[in-house]
């Protein structure tokens, strides 16, 4: 159902916890990996309203195409842009707000506070942030962080991802990101 590709990356998982897993590793060989991911974490509903999900990485990693697979999942239609010029993107879904921002020409993390974008951190909200560390400490806790890193080896066009859960909710994406499809991780 997730792909091949997925499920290969799947096959090489690695739990930094005993028991539920609160943080993971995994190789993604292609962009549609990425996409996948971020369907799985969606269509299982891990995501609901009041999360907080941070993606790092370099320019070109796969963050906004990890958050377009999550807005696909959640019955987003439309196309799925880039925020590095307007900083936020808002896709308003039937049960929730979604909004992705992209922090990467924030100079200094104070534009943070004077761009007023903690209204848009609320319960019926769900805030995926590109960059989270050019605002420093001033964003509230992620439930779930990833980061995308260029596949250790130079002919594969792939990427690693590596998740870390915070909260529970961001455990119960984990769970989704990580479950082999038979009800356990």
């Amino acid at each position: 159902m997730w792909g091949a590709e997925l499920r290969t990356g799947l096959a090489r998982l690695h739990r930094g916890f005993a028991g539920r897993a609160a943080s993971a590793a995994v190789v993604l060989l292609l962009v549609s990996g990425l996409l996948a991911a971020g369907r799985r974490v969606a269509d299982a509903r891990g995501l609901a309203g009041g999360m907080i999900v941070t993606l790092s990485g370099d320019l070109g990693a796969g963050k906004t195409t990890f958050a377009r697979g999550c807005l696909k999942a959640l019955g987003w239609a439309g196309p799925v842009k880039s925020p590095s010029y307007p900083l936020v993107e808002h896709y308003p879904l039937s049960s929730l707000y979604f909004y992705h921002f992209d922090f990467y020409r924030f100079a200094d993390p104070g534009e943070w506070e004077t761009a007023g974008f903690a209204d848009c951190f609320q319960r019926n909200t769900v805030c995926v942030i590109e960059w989270p560390e050019r605002v420093g400490g001033l964003l509230p806790a992620p439930d779930l962080a990833l980061t995308f890193t260029y596949a250790d080896d130079a002919s594969l066009s792939g990427r690693n991802l590596a998740l870390a859960a915070h909260t529970e909710a961001g455990k119960r994406c984990l769970t989704a990101m990580t479950s082999t499809g038979t009800g356990t991780p």
